[in-house]
């Protein structure tokens, strides 16, 4: 897209009272499931229209049906009222169609440059690539952005924030006239959501018809015009925005009301499990103190980069510290890597579950035993069937979605994977288990499933550390909290004590003036 054709336009209501794409009778099935069916759906021209719905609802399969990865069964796709057909990524792309994702689908080694002109460089009269050219009108979209950006930087440099903006400028530059944001918050801090939101206002004056994703309510009620909710792979509701409310869209989502996201049940910590002591990290955290006792959850608070990953790793054998000492019931146990971690007994569930947690290419039995291959096996050798009962007693235990134990792992959605992550270290039977960002990218309904195991695994006597960026839930699930700051504790709380003020002005280190 030339800069000169950068229209920032607004449009009058009778302009968009005709979508410019249109979805009716769209099904799709795999072996043994049916992703999608009968799915009608518009989307107008200088709107944003919600998507929501639970994990495995079928928002993921529309999306790739939308940019051309999967096809469907059924059903016609219509732009401006034409029918269109999408064979391929590259028809997609052809018909003004882009999509950004949670994890941006971009080249690290590429200029921010090129990954924005990727396929549709401008050219000389040789047919050669105009590198001046294509980095002038590169800047030119970055400038009119307001993003503070280098065309010649390399992707692999910039932060999760600047490479969404990288993908909202690539979307500008190929004129495309749908675009479909796919849980684009979901590795963003405060600021850089607040950021995107005046670029998706930007995108609205353009004239682009915005699909957005999201699990987070007040996201959706802040920056979507219309809604359409998914449930079990059928659109069972839409409409305008300013004509719904939380409550009920939970109700479409799910099929009933979801009345206790945080499920904690009443438990009086028992014996102290875990003791860390002077914990420090030469460039991550230092004087990391706390306990943990047998029955609790311990949650960890602060704003991103305040060091709460890496003291988990710590714990885990993943990285070395450089002073302090770890016991687990009065023994040392400062892990030397994540097996150690694992034979004494504390387990990690990671943030990035799609690249540290599961074994994307592996079906999901075989990531549920993989930590536990010396209970499954006999002199050496793996016992299919017991890996199998393995699997099937933790799928049954967090109610796994998933049409058989020998599915890929990675075809699943991304709570029924997090069940997945979660189902391999329980097979372990640890004493501690460390969740970081449980319910990170995954929907209502899941995550009261995944609160309401946490408390239960509690109540069985589990000590649970929780990370999480989300206040309600660490205010809903702590039995105590740590508030994180700049790698130090900031303040420890008991949960009389927990106030969404309290624990925000500590993580931003707000000092209380004095009256």
């Amino acid at each position: 897209m030339r800069l000169s054709s950068l229209r920032i336009a607004h449009f009058h209501k009778a302009q968009m009272t005709q979508p410019c794409l249109s979805l009716s009778g769209v099904s799709k099935s795999f072996p043994g499931v049916r992703a999608l069916n009968d799915i009608a759906l518009d989307l107008y021209p200088g709107e944003v229209t919600a998507l929501v719905g639970e994990n495995g609802a079928g928002k993921s399969t529309l999306v790739k049906i939308l940019t051309g990865i999967y096809q469907p069964d059924a059903g016609e796709i219509r732009i401006d009222g034409t029918p269109i057909s999408l064979p391929t990524a590259l028809a997609a792309f052809e018909h003004g169609i882009t999509a950004i994702h949670q994890e941006t689908v971009l080249f690290d080694e590429l200029s921010v440059a090129e990954n924005i002109f990727l396929g549709h460089a401008p050219r000389t009269r040789l047919g050669l690539i105009d590198w001046r050219k294509l980095r002038a009108e590169a800047q030119d979209i970055l400038s009119s952005m307001g993003a503070p950006i280098s065309p010649q930087t390399r992707l692999k440099d910039l932060s999760i924030a600047n490479k969404h903006l990288v993908a909202v400028a690539r979307a500008l530059s190929i004129e495309a006239r749908i675009v479909i944001m796919d849980e684009p918050t979901a590795a963003l801090s405060h600021k850089e959501i607040e950021e995107l939101f005046v670029l998706i206002d930007l995108l609205k004056k353009d004239g682009k018809a915005i699909l957005f994703i999201s699990h987070k309510f007040d996201e959706i009620f802040r920056v979507a015009d219309r809604y359409t909710v998914f449930r079990d792979g059928e659109m069972v509701g839409a409409g305008l925005m300013k004509e719904t409310n939380e409550a009920d869209l939970v109700r479409l989502m799910v099929g009933r009301s979801v009345e206790h996201v945080f499920p904690k049940l009443d438990i009086t910590p028992g014996a102290l499990v875990l003791n860390v002591s002077g914990l420090s990290h030469p460039t991550e955290f230092e004087d990391i103190s706390f306990s943990l006792r047998r029955g609790e959850i311990l949650g960890f608070y602060g704003l991103v980069g305040a060091g709460r990953t890496e003291i988990m790793q710590a714990l885990f054998g993943i990285t070395r510290p450089s002073a302090g000492t770890v016991t687990l019931d009065g023994r040392p146990a400062l892990a030397r890597d994540p097996a150690h971690a694992v034979d004494m007994g504390i387990v990690y569930v990671p943030e990035e579950r799609g690249r540290q947690g599961a074994v994307i290419g592996l079906p999901i039995f075989q990531n549920i035993s993989l930590p536990s291959l010396r209970t499954t096996s006999r002199a050496g050798f793996l016992r299919l069937a017991e890996e199998l009962a393995l699997a099937r007693k933790y799928a049954g235990r967090l109610d796994l979605r998933a049409a058989a134990l020998d599915q890929d792992v990675g075809t699943l959605s991304g709570g029924n994977q997090q069940k997945v992550v979660i189902g391999k270290w329980l097979a372990t039977r640890p004493r501690v288990i460390i969740l970081d960002e449980p319910t990170k990218g995954i929907d209502i309904g899941s995550k009261a499933a995944v609160h309401a195991f946490m408390s239960e695994l509690a109540a069985e006597g589990l000590s649970v550390i929780m990370v999480s960026s989300e206040l309600p839930e660490i205010m809903g699930m702590s039995d105590r909290v740590i508030v994180m700051r700049e790698g130090r504790m900031a303040g420890e709380f008991s949960r009389t004590e927990l106030d969404a003020e309290t624990l925000v002005r500590a993580a931003a280190g707000i000092v209380e003036e004095a009256a």
